[in-house]
C-alpha cells in the first residue's frame, strides 16, 4: 500500500498502547485510592498532619496522570480512526481503479473482436480495410499502453527499474526525446524553451526519465479539448533549483484536485465515472520518478478550461548550469 506508516503510527500498537492506558488508569485508580489511600490516613493519623492539604495534593497528583492517560486513549481513537478513514479511501480508490481498467481493457478487446468478424464475414474494399485496420491499431496501442503502465508500475514499486544514473544534459535530453517521439503526439505543438541558454547536467535515469516525459504530455494532450493541443516545456533556473515546467492549454484543474491527482489510482472527476479517462497510475508515476531523481513534482491550474502548469523541481547541487 502506497505509504505505509511507521512502526510507531501501526494501528495494531496504537490500539495495544490505548488498551494498556486504559488498563493502567484503571489500576492505578484502584491501586491509589484503596491501598495507598489507607496507609495515607495510617500516616497522617500517626503524625497528626493537616488532613485537608495532605489529601487535597494527592487527588490533584491522581487527577493530572489520569487525564494524561486518558489523553493518550483519545490520542489513539483518533489516529486509528483517521487511519481507519484513509484506507477506506483508499480502497474506493483502488475498486475504482480496478472497474475502470477492466473496463479500458474490455473495450478495445471487444472493439478488435468486432473488426476481425467484419473481415471475416465480409468483403472489403482496400479503402475500408484499411480504415478498419487503421482502428484495430489504435486499440492495440490503447491495449499496449495500460499494459506497460501496469508493468511500470510493478517494476518502479519493487525497485527493479533497469538503467544507471548517468550525468545528461537535461534540455538536449528532453529536445531529443520530443524529436524521436514525434509521431505519438501528430497534431499537437510541442515547444522547449531555455531562454538562459545554459545547458543543465544532471543525474539522471534515462529510461525512467523518458517515462516521466511520456506521462507528463500524453496526460497533456489527453485532457485536452483544443483543436490543436500546446506544451510550452520550459527551464527556468532559480537560486538553488531548477524548475521544468509543463504549460499546456488543456481542460485544467480545480483546486481541490490538485493534491489528490498524484495518487495512485485516483482520476479527475467523479469516482463512479466509468467513462473517465486514463488508469489513474500516470501523474502516480510520474510522482515517484521524480522522488527517484530526488526531486519534487507540483501542479497548478486557473481553473477548469484554462490549462496546467506541472513544475519538476530538481535541486542545483546535483545539476550543473553551463
Amino acid at each position: 500500500m502506497e505509504n505505509q506508516p511507521k512502526w510507531y503510527f501501526h494501528p495494531v500498537l496504537i490500539f495495544v498502547s490505548s488498551v494498556v492506558a486504559l488498563a493502567t488508569s484503571l489500576f492505578l485508580y484502584i491501586y491509589w485510592y484503596m491501598e495507598v489511600s489507607s496507609g495515607l490516613k495510617e500516616v497522617v493519623r500517626r503524625y497528626n498532619l493537616d488532613t485537608t492539604r495532605f489529601y487535597e495534593a494527592q487527588t490533584w497528583v491522581v487527577i493530572l496522570v489520569l487525564s494524561i492517560l486518558v489523553g493518550i486513549i483519545l490520542a489513539g481513537m483518533l489516529i486509528i480512526f483517521i487511519y481507519n478513514q484513509k484506507t477506506l479511501q483508499f480502497y474506493r480508490l483502488q475498486h475504482n481503479f480496478i472497474n475502470n481498467f477492466t473496463h479500458e481493457l474490455k473495450t478495445p478487446v471487444t472493439s478488435l473482436k468486432l473488426y476481425l468478424e467484419t473481415f471475416q464475414r465480409h468483403e472489403l474494399s482496400r479503402e475500408d480495410q484499411l480504415k478498419y485496420l487503421g482502428y484495430m491499431i489504435r486499440d492495440v496501442n490503447r491495449l499496449s499502453d495500460n499494459i506497460s503502465r501496469i508493468l511500470d508500475l510493478a517494476r518502479i514499486e519493487s525497485r527493479s527499474h533497469e538503467g544507471e544514473f548517468v550525468e545528461s544534459d537535461l534540455v538536449q535530453t528532453v529536445e531529443a526525446f520530443c524529436k524521436a517521439n514525434a509521431h505519438l503526439f501528430q497534431g499537437s505543438d510541442i515547444r522547449v524553451h531555455n531562454s538562459s541558454g545554459s545547458s543543465f547536467v544532471y543525474l539522471v535515469n534515462v529510461p525512467l526519465f523518458e517515462m516521466l516525459l511520456m506521462n507528463l504530455l500524453i496526460n497533456a494532450i489527453k485532457y485536452n479539448t483544443s483543436e490543436r493541443p500546446i506544451v510550452d516545456i520550459r527551464f527556468v533556473p532559480q537560486k538553488r533549483r531548477l524548475d521544468i515546467q509543463f504549460e499546456d492549454n488543456g481542460i485544467g484543474l480545480e483546486k481541490k484536485e490538485i493534491r489528490k491527482i498524484f495518487k495512485k489510482f485516483y482520476q479527475a472527476g467523479r469516482s463512479d465515472d466509468r467513462s473517465a479517462k486514463g488508469s489513474g497510475l500516470g501523474l502516480y508515476l510520474v510522482r515517484q520518478i521524480v522522488r527517484i531523481h530526488k526531486g519534487k513534482i507540483g501542479a497548478e491550474s486557473r481553473g477548469p478550461g484554462k490549462g496546467s502548469i506541472f513544475t519538476l523541481t530538481l535541486p542545483l547541487r546535483k545539476a550543473r548550469a553551463a
